[in-house]
């Protein structure tokens, strides 16, 4: 009877050790190898260099100040576009602290793009996404922001808008989210694209 009860946890002991091994080593390895081969700019970041230097992530956010950039959602990410406290700020829309923000978030989006009272301000440019860490806006946002951004350039409207034409992700699979701008995208295309120097 003792002997049986030794040889199951010799039993066990294996089964949990060449799991642990398979699932924690073996794996992960082999995901990691496949990533880089198959998907190589998707594995390390999907980083974006400019002349070799990175300049950032496609995926992440980053804050852009300053009249002659586009500017993201705001960021509820640790002190802001931190990818090492992603998250919300967890505050419900009856929150009176949330409903504060907003409207100084608006009445700030419409000083900053010279908005009229009555013109409505899009939600992107006033709450933050589930992440704080979101690159993308809508393009309502960003149309709104290009007449700013264009006089700060000293360029056209209509160049601008055009270049946001361009830098237009269409909806996933065509029915999926909302048509949307990578701001990092777009503000470097600017600074090393047509936009010339802020």
């Amino acid at each position: 009877m003792l002997k049986d009860f030794f040889e199951q946890m010799r039993i066990s002991l294996v089964a949990v050790l060449a799991l642990a091994l398979l699932v924690g080593g073996v794996y992960p390895l082999l995901v990691w190898a496949a990533g880089g081969a198959l998907f190589p700019r998707q594995a390390e970041g999907s980083l974006v260099r400019i002349g070799g230097t990175v300049a950032g992530s496609s995926l992440l956010a980053q804050g852009f100040a300053g009249p002659a950039y586009f500017h993201p959602r705001p960021s509820a990410a640790g002190d802001g576009y931190d990818a090492a406290a992603s998250g919300g700020s967890n505050l419900g829309p009856l929150s009176r602290r949330l409903i504060e923000l907003v409207r100084g978030r608006v009445a700030s989006y419409r000083a900053e793009n010279g908005l009229a009272d009555g013109v409505p301000v899009p939600a992107d440019a006033v709450t933050a996404s589930a992440s704080g860490l979101d690159p993308h806006i809508g393009v309502p946002n960003a149309l709104v922001q290009a007449g700013r951004v264009a006089r700060a350039r000293g360029m056209s409207e209509q160049t601008l808008r055009a270049l946001i034409a361009a830098h237009t992700e269409r909806r996933d699979l065509g029915f999926l989210g909302e048509p949307r701008v990578n701001v990092l995208m777009l503000n470097l295309a600017l600074d090393h694209g047509n936009g010339g120097p802020p």
